[in-house]
């Protein structure tokens, strides 16, 4: 007969991992129960799923399917006052401060690291609190100069980060959140001119497109041109700017903090709790550190939904919600604009309202494609995409087939599955071999768009990272990137490290990417990867316009579906004095 957690692995709602360390765990374990074995495996389960800790307020007296009467007895939870003794009363979970595997802080069970992230990044947030000192007078005057058409909200925002040592500033898509972080420097060194400044984002395609947005703006600041110069232009990923000697350790960490006055990170939505805090720990208490981001875009891939829990109590009676700026007007998405409607409508989970907006013939930057059969359906995509990319095989020169190229791409919820990545790369590769515009038969080939998925750092070549591999005057086959200042630069194919095909490319890796014209597909089927935050961050990926390949009802119950993981964060958080 199987055990509850075996039936569980087998049924697919438990991975290997989770049963092994269940096991592992329960043999440690003094005094034991099924309990405690179940309970493992699904804090397991839940890391595994993005969540921080286990809820057992949520499972309390819960019963799991049972589809087999002579394998395995039901599987129920234990209510949880039954549950909570049985697990104060073994050896491996601890109470908050103890050293033990699990730790149970009230009716959160965790990892005991994850523990620990938790309550050192509350710990790090709490010592960025006290305000700055600032020249007052030459802060109004400078407000006043860079921020004269401004909304008030980003005026707002720019006082509190020179205020303040620590600000957020949370928008959509084109609320000027980057644009406002430009004069938020310039104000700083107008300040105090000697300040050493880093700008960091998640990924090299975050980073490099925070570099280029302010070489772009900074030109145009009505300020002195000494403090233009002084504003940086390169930027790092998060973990380049630590000195990463692998993803878990780095150069710099609390006992060797990073040698900078200011630190600012973009598309903080991406960033997991692991990362957020070993970031936060290097960041001296004296700095000054300004998170941007949208608050309802896409949580990282890993656990947690750091910037969501941290921007939660701006909505609260807190302390921290003086240090939290949410930019509300766009500035991309004008009131006739589908898209910036859809996207409000979605990311409030008001269904009923996105499907009249896409049906609204009003809207000319929005079509909508029913999925209907598939024969038929497939056709026509590919149809619709090979007419989109005729512009990109029409053009020559590496810089400008880069550019052209950059201004569409087919968007997927998935990676694999009949509507994933995989296999409409592959379509779409077989469908441009047909009509003579590529030829395969090998590796590498010309006009190859390609996506670097592992940083480099000895190349410069970071994860997201978009190159066209074509034929140069040798006739050899080479792969360029943009260098960020309007050129190009060159490697063989056989010099990148890993990288995959790129017509089509997830939701979750366009996350610091626009584009003029994006089609999202989504699949006829609901899935747990199907939430009102993917909707959001697909269609916030276009500027121009944007093509739905979807199912309606499918479409409407994803919109209704909020990521929702546990975390002990925002109630931490909302302690902060």
């Amino acid at each position: 007969m199987l055990t509850a957690i075996e039936y569980l692995q087998a049924q697919g709602i438990l991975s290997v991992l989770d049963l092994h360390l269940a096991k592992f765990l329960h043999r440690l374990a003094q005094p034991t129960d099924d309990h405690i074995l179940l309970s493992v495996a699904m804090t397991s389960h839940a890391v595994a799923q993005g969540h921080i800790c286990l809820d057992l307020a949520i499972y309390d007296n819960q019963s799991f399917p049972q589809f087999s009467q002579d394998s395995v007895t039901p599987i129920i939870c234990p209510d949880l006052s039954t549950w909570i003794h049985a697990l104060r009363a073994t050896s491996i979970v601890g109470y908050p401060g103890e050293f033990k595997p699990l730790i149970l802080d009230n009716n959160y069970l965790y990892f005991y690291r994850y523990w620990q992230y938790e309550q050192q990044l509350t710990h790090h947030i709490r010592q960025h609190l006290p305000n700055a000192t600032v020249d007052s007078v030459r802060l109004h005057a400078g407000l006043q100069r860079l921020f004269a058409t401004s909304d008030e909200l980003q005026q707002l925002a720019a006082r509190r980060a020179v205020e303040q040592n620590f600000c957020i500033i949370s928008g959509g898509p084109g609320t000027g959140k980057t644009s406002t972080v430009v004069k938020i420097l310039a104000l700083l060194l107008e300040q105090n001119p000697k300040l050493r400044i880093a700008v960091a984002a998640p990924t090299g395609k975050a980073a490099a497109r925070l570099q280029e947005v302010i070489t772009q703006y900074k030109q145009s600041l009505d300020c002195d041109p000494a403090v233009k110069q002084a504003i940086p232009q390169q930027s790092y990923t998060i973990h380049r700017l630590l000195g990463a000697y692998d993803n878990a350790h780095f150069k710099f960490n609390k006992n060797n903090q990073l040698p900078y006055d200011v630190i600012v990170v973009d598309e903080a939505s991406m960033i997991d709790l692991a990362l957020m805090t070993k970031l936060a720990a290097a960041i001296p208490e004296t700095a000054r550190w300004i998170l941007l981001g949208d608050k309802d875009q896409l949580a990282s891939v890993e656990a947690g939904t750091v910037l969501g829990d941290i921007c939660a109590p701006a909505d609260e009676d807190s302390t921290l919600q003086q240090h939290i700026v949410l930019l509300k007007k766009s500035y991309r998405f004008q009131k006739d604009s589908g898209i910036g409607q859809l996207a409000s409508a979605v990311k409030e989970g008001d269904s009923k309202q996105a499907i009249q907006v896409i049906h609204h013939k009003h809207y000319k930057d929005i079509v909508w494609r029913e999925l209907d059969a598939v024969e038929i359906q497939q056709k026509k995509l590919l149809n619709q995409i090979l007419q989109q990319l005729e512009p990109y095989f029409s053009s020559k020169e590496p810089e400008q087939i880069l550019e052209i190229f950059g201004q569409f791409r087919v968007l997927c919820a998935m990676r694999q599955g009949f509507y994933g990545v995989e296999r409409i790369n592959h379509l779409i590769e077989q469908e441009l071999s047909v009509n003579k515009r590529i030829t395969l038969g090998y590796r590498w080939y010309h006009r190859c768009p390609v996506m670097i998925t592992r940083n480099d750092y000895s190349l410069k070549l970071f994860n997201g990272d978009v190159g066209i591999i074509l034929w140069n005057k040798n006739k050899e086959l080479m792969t360029y990137f943009p260098d960020g200042q309007g050129g190009v630069r060159a490697f063989a194919p056989q010099r990148l490290p890993e990288h995959e095909t790129v017509y089509a490319m997830t939701i979750h890796k366009s996350q610091g990417s626009e584009f003029d014209n994006v089609l999202m597909l989504l699949p006829n089927q609901l899935s747990a990867l199907l939430t009102r935050e993917l909707i959001y961050t697909g269609l916030t990926r276009a500027k121009q316009k944007i093509d739905i390949w979807a199912n309606t009802e499918v479409f409407e119950q994803a919109i209704q579906r909020k990521i929702y993981r546990h975390s002990g964060l925002r109630k931490n958080l909302l302690k902060v004095a």
